[in-house]
């Protein structure tokens, strides 16, 4: 990707957020979906942002696409969750491990906009753990029969790829309870949402993010075509933990936009807010939440930065282990931090505001709300956690989990 095509990216992604700005503020204050995300990053281009330009995207580095995700992160968590869920969790995995066949058949169409995809990993008792997961298939003749419910997932009422996971089942074996019997290693399916036996619910009781979508959906003896089997049989697991670096990145670019925000939010309202006689802003108490959210800001944006870059030169030489190890850790390093960072600059943002603050008619209300979430999503701050003191420590044999 050139530097133009770079500035050119950027240019747009800042002419989405300033289109998509009144409306999500509307859309949040009504508490209702944003049906206007996919059309205007439909019009400006960027719904393919990572995709190249032989498949109808923009080509981008990874550094460059994490630029983008912060400065839509700017916008709203739930806005950035939509471009998670399509591009670094939906159309990823599709580029990296799908065919040509694949590649073609979907990625054109969704960086057209035509289609929509997310990641099917999470079920209601498989969250941190993924092979703990009880979707299952079989194989049956030029098809595979899908069942299992997966939960909490980003786009997944709005989707019409969803990029799913599951166990094989023993060849006609039953459990004692008449249930099929899971076995083997996990695999790959890219799933159309218009199959038989797909059906989805929208999850709206949630602490924030109402503008975005999350679904729980069920496969009920989905069938899948052979073709669409992702990668190879049994190769699930190694192709969701590499997605899940991509997904890390993207949510820790889109704290990083949400600290940005909070932080010019803080600074406007310190300098207009009158209190004793002067500006807020200069109280030293106030002075002390500004210093934090700009210490907030410029460490997340150094840890984002060093993992994107690692990304890069992982993609370019995928063979090579140590480079691949890097980009992982420094991926779960740049998450844990930005998504802690970013809930402890709104916080500190909300506090600037004071009153105003705990409105949701005010952005930093609207951030402390939603970036509670990146906590939890693409890998708990406690799992990141072991990640990162395992690799420390050595290595696998310092797992506190196998």
């Amino acid at each position: 990707m050139t530097k133009n095509d770079q500035q050119r990216l950027l240019a747009d992604v800042e002419a989405f957020c300033e289109e998509i700005r009144p409306i999500e503020e509307l859309c949040y204050v009504e508490h209702r979906f944003n049906d206007q995300l996919v059309p205007l990053a439909k019009k400006h281009n960027i719904l393919g942002m990572i995709v190249p330009e032989e498949y109808g995207g923009r080509g981008s580095d990874t550094v460059t696409y994490a630029r983008a995700l912060a400065r839509i992160g700017r916008e709203g968590t739930g806005v950035r969750t939509f471009f998670s869920g399509h591009t670094s969790i939906g159309e990823y995995p599709i580029l990296t491990w799908g065919n040509e066949e694949q590649k073609k058949r979907y990625l054109p169409a969704a960086c057209r906009g035509e289609k929509v995809c997310a990641f099917g990993l999470t079920e209601p008792d498989a969250g941190s753990n993924p092979l703990e997961m009880q979707t299952t298939y079989e194989q049956r003749g030029d098809h595979y029969v899908l069942n299992g419910v997966k939960y909490l997932i980003s786009n997944g009422g709005i989707a019409t790829t969803v990029v799913v996971f599951a166990y094989p089942v023993f060849a006609s074996s039953k459990g004692t309870e008449g249930k099929l019997v899971r076995g083997g290693r996990i695999s790959a399916f890219i799933l159309d949402t218009d199959t038989k036996g797909f059906s989805a619910e929208d999850l709206t009781a949630k602490m924030g993010m109402p503008t975005a979508n999350t679904a729980m959906f069920e496969m009920s003896n989905c069938a899948v075509p052979a073709a669409n089997l992702l990668g190879e049989e049994g190769a699930g697991f190694k192709i969701a933990m590499g997605t899940l670096v991509s997904g890390r990145i993207s949510v820790a670019s889109g704290c990083l936009g949400v600290i940005e925000d909070c932080l010019t939010e803080a600074i406007t309202y310190a300098k207009e807010r009158q209190q004793h006689g002067k500006p807020i802003a200069k109280h030293q108490l106030v002075q002390e939440h500004i210093a934090a959210i700009e210490m907030d800001r410029i460490a997340s944006e150094s840890l984002i930065l060093r993992a994107a870059e690692a990304k890069d030169a992982s993609t370019a030489d995928p063979k090579n282990a140590d480079l691949r190890s890097k980009a992982e850790l420094l991926a779960a390093q740049a998450k844990l931090f930005a998504s802690n960072a970013s809930w402890d600059a709104a916080d500190r943002a909300v506090q600037v505001f004071g009153g105003r603050g705990w409105s949701t008619l005010y952005r930093p209300g609207r951030h402390l709300q939603d970036t509670r979430v990146c906590r939890i999503y693409e890998g708990t701050d406690e799992i990141l956690k072991l990640k990162i003191a395992a690799a420390v420590l050595g290595g696998k044999e310092f797992e506190a989990y196998k």
